[in-house]
């Protein structure tokens, strides 16, 4: 199982950032797909999650209205929209199928 999450980068608040995670080595379209984050000196939480048909999707209360987490089977591929980003957003964001993580992608809000 592999999982590698890619666009991150610098943003400024109020900009947008689309991350990807491309999935290799299982049935994709079987699992549930979530998106995680971790900033400095605090624990991972959930951000978003979506199950595998891709009919049903939660999201942490502190992203509502701005995230959208969404999949391509066909490409074996989770996106995480982000608009609206604030500092507070700042965090390396992890892809995560059960029992398996990405490398993480940094994501930084600043001006």
């Amino acid at each position: 199982v592999q999982l590698a999450e890619s666009g991150g980068g610098l943003v400024q608040p109020g900009g947008s950032l689309r991350l990807s995670c491309a999935a290799s080595g299982f049935t994709f379209s079987s699992y549930v797909m979530s998106w995680y984050r971790q900033a400095p000196g605090k624990e991972r939480e959930l951000v978003a999650r979506i199950t595998s048909a891709g009919g049903i999707t939660n999201y942490a209360d502190s992203v509502k209205g701005r995230f959208t987490i969404s999949r391509d089977n066909a490409k074996n591929t989770v996106y995480l929209q982000m608009n609206s980003l604030k500092p507070e957003d700042t965090a390396v964001y992890y892809c995560q199928r059960t029992g398996y993580w990405g490398q993480g992608t940094q994501v930084t809000v600043s001006s």
